[in-house]
This record gives C-alpha cells, structure tokens and sequence, in this order.
C-alpha cells in the first residue's frame, strides 16, 4: 500500500512533540513493507527555529534515530497535488499544513477519488482557536484522526466532520524504551516546553516549588525558556539543559530515579483525556512518573499504578520524596507503566487502529489494499 503523509515536521522536534508519534507511526508502516512518503514544508516553523538556534546540519540529525526516513521536503508554492498524491491509497493530512493545502488535497480527492484521506489533529487549538480549526476545509475529507476524544467531541458539536475517528497517541518503542547502564545524573528530570503562558502557574507549584523545597538533583530540558523562567529555575537548584533532541529522552531518563508530568491547562481544564505524548514517552522508558492533576477519563492508564498524581504542591514534594527514597515504590511504577504501554499503547497498536480505519472507509475494490 502507498501511504502518503502531509505533516509539519520529521526532521525537527523543536518545541513539535507530535513529532515523536509521527516518526514512529511512519516507520511501522515502512516496517510493515508500505510505501510511505512523508511532505513537509520546507518553512516548517519547527526546522526553521531548530536550524536557527543549533545549525542546519541538525536538520539531519533525526537519522540517527530513523534511518529509514527521508522526508521530502518542498515549497508550498511549487507543490504539484497531483504528481504528490499520484498511486497514493492512503493520505494523512496534519492539521498543522496550511488551510490552502488542505483544502487542495480535499479537492484531488473529490476529483480523482482514488485514495482514502484523512486528517490528523494532534493539538488543542480546536478549543483555543476555533475559528483557525473551522476554517479548514474537510468537506472531501473521509474523515478526521482526533487524538482524544474530547476532540472528537468538538468537532462533532461544530460540526467541522461528519466522521471523526478518536487515535490517540502512542510510544515508539523501537526508540523509547527502558535503558540500562546509564550513569547516575540526578533525581528529577522534566522534558517539556515552556510555552506561551499555558502552564507557568503549574511549572511553579508542580516542579519549581517542589525543586526548592526538596533539594534534589533537577534537570529540565526544552525550549522557549525566557530568561526569567531560567531565573526560577536557577533559584530552585534546577539545572536547565536546554533542547533536548527527543529519541535522546530515553537515556536521558535513565540517568534519572523519576520524571514529572506537567500538562498544559488547555488540556486539562477543556480536553479531559488527553496525556500528551510525555506520559507515553516516560512509562515506555521505565521511569516513575509523578503527575500533575489531569483526568484520565478515557481509561487509557491506571493512575496509582502506573502513575503518581498529585493535586497540589504539597502532595507532589511528598510523592516525590516517596519514590526517592522507596525503592519497592519506584521500581512497581516503572514496571506497571511499561506493561500497560506494551499492551496497550505503542505506535504498532496505532498502526493496527489506522489500517482498521482506513479499511472501513474504502471502497471494496481497495479494503483489500489497505488491510496488506
């Protein structure tokens, strides 16, 4: 089968969780023996900031990691739809791609309709910039990838789709997964984004705080750190590592007794559910995981188990100290996440869930092609 993929960016990571589970989704399908070919825009907001800061040559860097991987990379003005998409049976189109380029791939498929098409939203902008999200145009679309089922809600409610599938992310854990042997580093380790205002407040009470009470060896990797948030993390004893490439975490992880998650407020205040790809990448690495508050109201994990929650501050320093110093503790939670992501959650349970979808919207002739 011929899959082709509209998505922002597999040569960058920077400040582009998604793109950890786009990696990983493509090198199951080329695993598999498909045909994958992979666009993204040659002004991709994430390789362009990721050549910036760190120099062109990290463009290619991803290799390492994905060898099998080799992106096209092209201008939106000198695309040709057509030559793209020719013998393709299956398309994912990203909902970071542009509005004009989404709605050019919608009308290839209304004109040719010889391929199954589908769009991927992997972010919260349809609740914090609707307008942005509605104005895509799905209309030839068979129907739309949303990774949690409050988005599936809110698509349904706008009614942007008629069909609208939940795909949740998921590990790659041809790449994270537990690591032994590393050399003792510190006690924390925080790898996210700092961002625009969405969880300043939390990063505070949930990692900062804590930090500076507990007096633990802490390290945060990420981008988009104002000097002032450096300032913070400087007075809590925090060390800050800067951008970390992300099929690194998992080494870094193990040079570390546990990891916290700190998830964005959109996400818990309006998309209840939805982890991010940060829960998956620790679990899948082994790591005790001390959480913020967010509600798993999709099952997807057992918190307790799997997982630590804490609801405030407080309760975070105590939960934290139990597993510095309870090793009964940390190692049941390391292992209870990883078997819940290998039983429930990598990148080839996704690809499973595609290929059924995918198979369900085709034409008979093509459910066949699609299922191989």
């Amino acid at each position: 089968m011929r899959v082709v993929m509209f998505y922002h960016s597999l040569r960058s990571d920077w400040n582009h969780g998604n793109a950890h589970f786009l990696r990983g989704v493509a090198s199951e399908l080329v695993a598999r023996g498909h045909d994958v070919v992979v666009y993204e825009p040659s002004d991709a907001w994430s390789a362009v900031n990721l050549a910036s800061e760190h120099g062109p040559e990290m463009l290619d860097a991803y290799r390492d990691a994905y060898p099998m991987l080799e992106p096209i990379v092209y201008d939106a003005e000198t695309l040709d739809v057509s030559e793209a998409l020719d013998g393709a049976d299956l398309v994912l189109v990203h909902e970071w791609n542009a509005h004009d380029l989404v709605a050019r791939i919608g009308e290839e498929r209304a004109a040719t309709k010889s391929f199954t098409l589908l769009f991927h939203d992997t972010h919260h902008r349809a609740v914090t910039q609707p307008e942005s999200m509605g104005a895509y145009d799905l209309r030839y679309y068979d129907g739309v990838l949303a990774f949690g089922a409050a988005i599936r809600d809110v698509y349904a409610r706008r009614d942007w789709a008629s069909r609208v599938f939940v795909w949740h992310e998921a590990a790659d854990t041809r790449v994270f997964h537990p690591v032994g042997s590393e050399e003792a580093a510190g006690d924390v380790v925080w790898i996210g984004n700092w961002g625009d205002d969405e969880r300043t407040a939390e990063l505070q009470e949930f990692l900062i705080q804590p930090m500076a009470a507990l007096r633990f060896r802490a390290r945060v990797h990420g981008v988009r750190y104002p000097d002032e948030a450096r300032a913070m993390l400087a007075s809590a004893g925090i060390e800050y590592g800067g951008w970390l490439p992300n099929y690194q975490a998992p080494r870094v992880f193990a040079r570390h007794r546990m990891t916290v998650h700190v998830p964005r407020r959109p996400y818990v205040r309006a998309l209840p559910g939805v982890p991010t790809i940060r829960v998956f990448e620790a679990l899948a690495c082994g790591i005790p995981l001390v959480s913020a508050p967010w509600d798993d109201v999709e099952g997807l994990f057992t918190p307790g188990s799997d997982y630590l929650v804490a609801r405030n501050g407080a309760q975070m320093r105590r939960l934290l100290s139990s597993v510095r110093h309870d090793r009964e503790l940390a190692d049941a939670l390391a292992g209870n996440g990883l078997r819940t992501i290998l039983a429930r959650h990598t990148c080839a349970h996704r690809v499973d869930e595609l290929l059924s979808i995918a198979a369900s919207l085709a034409p008979a002739s093509m459910e066949e092609t699609i299922r191989a």
